[in-house]
Formats: C-alpha cells, sequence, structure tokens
C-alpha cells in the first residue's frame, strides 16, 4: 500500500522551501507520495511524480501532514489535517513556534521516525464558532487557538455582552474578548493577560481585552461550557477573527456563539516531552533566577 503525506510551507522565505524540498525527497525516496499545494509547487523545484492538490479536501487519506514554518504555517495546515483527521507534524522555522513539535536542527531525525513510523498522536481541544445577525447566519467557522470578537473602529471602545452556559455573565467595555483552548492559552490570550493552561487540560478560556470594569479577570471554564458574546446594538461595529487568519465583520447586534469543536486537530509527537519543558524553552524562563544561581 503506498504510503501518502502533505507538505505544507512558508515558500516566502528561501530557506523554507529549501528545508520542505529536502523533506519531499527524503519522503519521495523512502517510497511516499508526496502532496505538495499547488500554488506552492513552483517554489519548491520538486521532481516529476509530486501531486499538486488544491481545495480543502488536499489532505484527504493521507498518513500525515506535514508543517514547515513558524505557527502561521501550522494553522494553515490544521485547517487541512483537521477535516481529514490526519496527524500534523510542526517542524519550526518561526520563531516562538509553540505549535511545533520539532526544531529545524533535528529535521532529519523527525524525517526519519515519520518514516518509521515512530510517533504518537495527541488530540487538542478546538473551537467552533458561529455568528448570527438579524436571524441569519453571517459567519461559521472554527479555530485551534483562539475565537475573538474586536472592536472595528480603532478610536471607540466596544461593547460587549458576555453570556456563559445561557447566563449573563458581564457586559464590557472594552477592546475585545478572547475566547481561546489550551493549546491557544500561550497565544493571543497570553498576550492579553490570560492564564498558561497546559494542553493536556480540557477547559475553554474567555479574556477581556482591556476591559473597563470592576470585574475583568480571565476565566477557565468546563469544556462543555458555551459562551454568547452579543455586541450591543447602539456600539460601533465589531470584527470576530478565527486564529488570526479568518476575519468577518459584525454589524451592532451580532451575536456570536463559541463552544468546544466537534472535531479535535491531531498532533504529532515524536517523544514524551512535558509541556513544562517546552515552556522554559519557549519564552526562555529564568529556571536558574533573574540574577543567576548564586550558590
Amino acid at each position: 500500500m503506498t504510503r501518502s503525506a502533505l507538505l505544507v510551507t512558508h515558500t516566502g522565505r528561501r530557506q523554507s522551501t529549501q528545508h520542505a524540498r529536502a523533506v519531499a525527497l527524503d519522503l519521495i525516496a523512502a517510497g511516499f507520495e508526496v502532496r505538495v499545494i499547488a500554488e506552492e509547487i513552483d517554489d519548491l523545484e520538486l521532481p516529476p511524480g509530486v501531486e499538486p492538490v488544491v481545495g480543502p479536501d488536499a489532505a484527504e487519506g493521507v498518513e500525515i501532514v506535514l508543517a514547515l514554518g513558524g505557527d502561521g504555517t501550522i494553522l494553515r495546515a490544521a485547517d487541512l489535517a483537521r477535516p481529514a483527521k490526519a496527524p500534523l507534524l510542526g517542524i519550526n522555522l518561526g520563531k516562538v513556534g509553540f505549535l511545533a513539535e520539532t526544531e529545524i536542527d533535528h529535521i532529519d531525525h523527525a524525517v526519519a521516525e515519520v518514516v518509521a513510523g515512530d510517533y504518537a498522536v495527541d488530540e487538542r481541544l478546538t473551537l467552533d464558532v458561529r455568528a448570527e445577525y438579524d436571524g441569519r447566519l453571517i459567519a461559521e467557522s472554527w479555530a485551534l487557538n483562539e475565537v475573538t470578537v474586536e472592536k472595528g473602529q480603532r478610536a471607540q471602545m466596544l461593547e460587549l455582552m458576555v453570556d456563559v452556559d445561557g447566563r449573563p455573565l458581564s457586559r464590557y467595555g472594552c477592546d475585545g474578548v478572547v475566547c481561546a483552548t489550551p493549546t491557544g492559552s500561550t497565544a493571543y490570550a497570553f498576550s492579553a493577560g490570560g492564564p498558561v493552561v497546559w494542553p493536556e487540560v480540557e477547559a475553554l478560556l474567555l479574556v477581556p481585552i482591556s476591559a473597563h470594569a470592576l470585574f475583568s479577570k480571565p476565566l477557565v471554564t468546563a469544556p462543555t461550557s458555551t459562551f454568547v458574546l452579543t455586541v450591543d446594538p447602539y456600539t460601533s461595529f465589531a470584527v470576530l477573527c478565527c486564529d488570526g487568519r479568518r476575519t468577518w465583520d459584525l454589524p451592532p447586534g451580532s451575536q456570536v456563539t463559541v463552544e468546544r469543536g466537534r472535531l479535535p486537530v491531531r498532533l504529532v509527537r515524536l517523544a514524551p516531552r512535558p509541556f513544562t519543558d517546552t515552556l522554559v524553552a519557549k519564552f526562555g524562563l529564568p529556571v536558574v533566577g533573574w540574577r543567576g544561581n548564586r550558590r
């Protein structure tokens, strides 16, 4: 039976295309059928036989999806891997790369593990979101990291009513609200003042952004919770954004519902590694203290 892989990369960077080309050639040499996004294939200068693919079904039937780049590239690959239920391996060519499993220095080892089938798969909780206005659906999407509702006009505060599990929680005058997963707790939610949550934890996060309110603390709720964010009818328009990639304008009076996603994202794990080690490495945390170990 022919093994197959989908390769997704950041073609705007020369380093990325060089590494992607090397990975593709190694997989082909190991007997894999390699698919590449059609709009990227010309930048990779691959040999004949590589299959160009287009559309949301690009990962259908593949054994694995490999994403070479930063978190943005990995999120783009997740769009394709998730509906196909394909495992996704992120190889970090960016700066922080919290979603990546390995760094570029270990790329050869990562490919060898893929070829050997020597890896595990973690399922990461996602979010499903839908937005309605005047009784009609205006947006429907999903997110791995976060869903945000933010003000659409820089000079005006956004007025949002937040309900949790069908009950009113608070009305915020704010720049917006972040609804995040544990995976996304180290992304936008972290920048907005939210807690870091270990990715194995099943929970949802709600983090107000620059809220003018007596109660504006970040919240951690049950994974079964449902958030409803209502844009005040008398406020300015808002913007709905999923993972910083997909956006929609929300007119005043719009209602956004966020809940646990129907489908998880399946992330490849090459070796067991405590999340503490990842956190220390990515943030450069001073485990010996800010002034060094004086003992």
